[in-house]
């Protein structure tokens, strides 16, 4: 058996941007050798971390970690719609498991996210279906969220089941790092009327779902042209540079476990909100530490404003490399 780690940045903006980052040429370029890296490592199954912005996530019933036996993705803002090819019996097998274990994950026999999932798997892999994927959703939105230390503990635990099935393991990790995303996803009692019944309910809201992705899609491209031209600004989206920087070095370590001890309302006052979407990196590297030892890399990292994001990738394992 042989894994592979890939941990990066999502955000809706990115493929709307109003104008681009100075290194986007880099990202871009960075983006596309990875794709073709994941293309020779050739996986034969897929575990998403990602979390959800109320596409298929609702106030209604919010699990703090749910794992799809079949899941889709919505077309919106940023994403790619589509059906994920989900082994229903692997899946099955991971969550008995995991429930073996002492976690409780939620199972959903309908998932449906959004760009947070289909922006990474898409981009990465070359379309949602490609390859068998395990969706495993990480509310990172709505409090209570859950806590660092224990998406550590469930990604240690992923690790040690996946370890036991012989096949070529792509890990993808997706979200963060510092961001503040509450103008789109405002918290609960924060929001219109309107956009708060549909963060609460979904379609059974009243609102359609076109309607719902058509706000928000106008609400990103008027956010695009606000970033640039100064009605948000850094400290507006919580942009924190040192923040990302402390996070990009930990990924790069041997040992996480720092996180056990970060505090949500801490987290969320320094890097923004969007940075609960790290427990996403938290929980892919935790998996991948389980299965294979090769260290991780920094591929990039920038304080794009432009994206609304700090936006970071980092790499481990792949083609030619093994359990150490």
């Amino acid at each position: 058996m042989t894994a592979m780690l890939i941990c990066v940045s999502h955000s809706p903006i990115t493929l709307i941007r109003a104008k681009a980052p100075e290194r986007e040429p880099e990202i871009l370029s960075l983006y596309e050798r990875t794709a073709q890296e994941v293309a020779s490592f050739d996986p034969e199954l897929v575990v998403v971390f990602a979390s959800d912005h109320f596409a298929g996530f609702h106030y209604s019933l919010m699990p703090s970690y749910c794992v799809g036996l079949e899941a889709s993705a919505v077309a919106d803002v940023g994403g790619f719609g589509g059906e994920f090819r989900v082994p229903r019996e692997t899946v099955l097998s991971v969550v008995r498991a995991l429930m073996a274990r002492g976690f409780d994950p939620a199972v959903s026999h309908r998932m449906k996210v959004d760009h947070a999932f289909s922006q990474p798997v898409h981009r990465l892999c070359g379309s949602l279906d490609r390859y068998p994927v395990i969706p495993i959703f990480l509310n990172a939105i709505a409090a209570p969220m859950l806590s660092f230390g224990r998406a550590r503990l469930l990604g240690v635990a992923l690790g040690e089941i996946f370890s036991n099935v012989n096949a070529r393991i792509l890990v993808i990790a997706s979200g963060g790092l510092s961001h503040h995303p509450t103008r789109y996803y405002p918290a609960l009692g924060s929001g219109s009327p309107e956009v708060e019944a549909w963060q609460m309910s979904g379609p059974d809201s009243g609102m359609s779902s076109d309607a719902w992705f058509d706000k928000l899609k106008s609400m990103h491209e008027e956010g695009a042209n606000m970033l640039i031209d100064g009605r948000r600004t850094v400290r507006d989206i919580r942009l924190n540079e040192a923040f990302d920087e402390r996070f990009m070095d930990l990924m790069c370590g041997t040992d996480i476990s720092v996180v056990d001890d970060w505090a949500t309302d801490s987290v969320i006052e320094e890097a923004g909100i969007g940075a609960m979407e790290l427990n996403a990196w938290t929980a892919g590297w935790s998996t991948y530490r389980q299965l294979q030892s090769a260290p991780v890399r920094r591929q990039i990292y920038v304080p794009a404003l432009e994206y609304g994001i700090g936006y970071g990738m980092v790499v481990a394992g792949g083609v030619g490399t093994g359990a150490e």
